[in-house]
Order: structure tokens, then sequence, then C-alpha cells
């Protein structure tokens, strides 16, 4: 299957561009696009809820998506490198016009996986260390780490620290999380002030 993936973040982009950027690719390649996924969405939101992440639980060996350019798949490299791992390692291929970008069973996407793995690990350990940094930042100032006394639901939050950054990271916003770990946004905000967890590693690639 050959699919061609569309992707404007808000209701005042059009699609038509990228639609004839992509047809107009494929008859240079004789290439027919068999499905065509197109969403009106943000690349902050979690893949799970967007079109593409339904798309890659089901693509299959030698299926190829073709977009624009890769930061139509995500707002930052490591969602990027996550995406294109899993079809590297289910044998799908991933092009994009702008970019040049070939991703397929060759040895140079084989390099390119090896790295993309390396650098997922790294963004894991910064954030691992940032989160450790952090904590001993807020002791180091008197601040309390423990569960605030009377407050049930910042208890919640204790030892999510890793999750909260995590997401963060992902570009989600607070009232998401919040929603998640079933809190107030008030009690998680307060929470990562207290935490000073609330630090700036994502790079916005959207």
């Amino acid at each position: 299957m050959i699919y061609g993936y569309i992707r404007v973040s808000t209701d005042h982009q059009t699609t038509e561009n990228q639609r004839f950027e992509i047809k107009k690719f494929c008859e240079k390649q004789e290439l027919v696009i068999d499905c065509w996924i197109e969403e009106t969405i943000s690349a902050t939101k979690d893949l799970n809820k967007r079109k593409l992440g339904r798309l890659i639980k089901r693509i299959q060996k030698d299926d190829l998506i073709i977009a624009s350019e890769l930061s139509r798949l995500g707002r930052n490299l490591l969602q990027i490198m996550s995406i294109l791992h899993h079809c590297m390692n289910i044998g799908a291929r991933i092009w994009t016009i702008k970019d040049n970008y070939r991703l397929g069973s060759d040895i140079t996407s084989k390099v390119l996986a090896f790295a993309f793995g390396l650098s997922a690990e790294i963004e894991r350990n910064l954030i691992s260390q940032r989160t450790k940094e952090a904590l001993a930042r807020v002791k180091a100032e008197g601040k309390r780490v423990g569960r605030p006394q009377g407050s049930r639901n910042v208890y919640k939050l204790e030892g999510r620290e890793r999750y909260i950054v995590q997401k963060l990271a992902d570009g989600d916003n607070k009232k998401a999380i919040a929603r998640r770990l079933h809190v107030h946004r008030d009690t998680l905000a307060r929470f990562i002030d207290e935490r000073g967890l609330d630090t700036d590693i994502d790079v916005t690639v959207d």
C-alpha cells in the first residue's frame, strides 16, 4: 500500500499545497496513492490521538508513506525518530519530498536506524539527568520534596516527576497531563513549580 500523508496545524491552513506536491512527485516516480491520510491537528498532540498514529499501528512490510516533509510527521526530533524507527523495524518505508528523505531497507537506512536509537537513548538520559538536577536544586533551596501535608492530590503526583518532564518535552499541555494524572491542572502547575520541573527541553519543528 502507498499512503499519502497530509497534515496541517490549523483550519486556516490549506492541505491543497501538500496534496499537489505529493501528486506531482508520484507522477514523476510513476506511483499511485492507494489511500490518503489527511488531518488538521497540531503535531503537539499525542501520536495515538492522530490519524498518523493509527496508520503507524497498521502499516505493514513494504508499505510506503509519502509526505511533503519530515516536519509533517512530528514536532520534535525524538517523536520523528520514534516513527521512523518503528517503520524501519517492520520494513515499511517513508519518503519525504522537500527533504528528499528515503527510509527503506538499504545500508543508509540501517545506519540511520542505529543513529535514531542512540539519539533516543541520549534524549532519555538527558531528561532523566535534568529531572535529578531539578530535584537536587529544589532540595538545596530548602523546598519540600516529599508529600505536602494535607494535600492528597499533590501526593498522587509523587514519583511521577519523570513522566511529567517527558510529557512536557513531548509538547503536551499541562491541562492534558493533569487530566491523565487525575488531578486539577492548578495542582499540577503548583507541583511542577515546586519541583522545578518546567524545563525547556523540546525542539519544535512544526
